[in-house]
Formats: C-alpha cells, sequence, structure tokens
C-alpha cells in the first residue's frame, strides 16, 4: 500500500467500514510508515475536534434567527408557528 492509498482509506479505517483485509493492509503500512502514522494520529484529532465543536449548543436567539431566515429563503415565513 502507498502513502496515497493509506491516506484514502482513513476515514474508512476510522469508521470502521473498511473491509477486514484493507484493514490489515492499512495497518501493516502504518506499522512501517511513520508520516502515515503521524498522519492518522492528526486525522483523529481533527476528527475529535470537529466532533466536539459539533456539541456546542446552539444559543436560542440564534437559533430562532437562523430558523426566521430559513423559513423567509424557503417562502414558508407564514405558514409556520
Amino acid at each position: 500500500m502507498t502513502c496515497r492509498e493509506a491516506v484514502a482509506v482513513l476515514a474508512d479505517y476510522l469508521d470502521a467500514t473498511l473491509s477486514p483485509g484493507a484493514g490489515h493492509e492499512l495497518e501493516s503500512h502504518l506499522a512501517e510508515c511513520d508520516e502515515c502514522h503521524v498522519y492518522l494520529a492528526t486525522y483523529r484529532r481533527t476528527v475529535g475536534a470537529v466532533g466536539e465543536a459539533a456539541r456546542v449548543e446552539m444559543p436560542a436567539e440564534l437559533r430562532r434567527r437562523l430558523r426566521t431566515f430559513l423559513l423567509e429563503q424557503l417562502g414558508g415565513a407564514g405558514s409556520h408557528p
């Protein structure tokens, strides 16, 4: 497996949707390639940070304004409470 191929399948690997054979091939590559191993660690941290950011609660006023804006854009501002 090349580094380019390894990077291309990292998302599937972290999502546990990679086939067992491809997963084994990637793990073998990661064991021998420091650069890809570091890339995987960085990718994991990035995914974790994005996941944490997604959990931030949107303030009620912003939610209300966003909802109003979207309804106006869709032409249904008067059809929903």
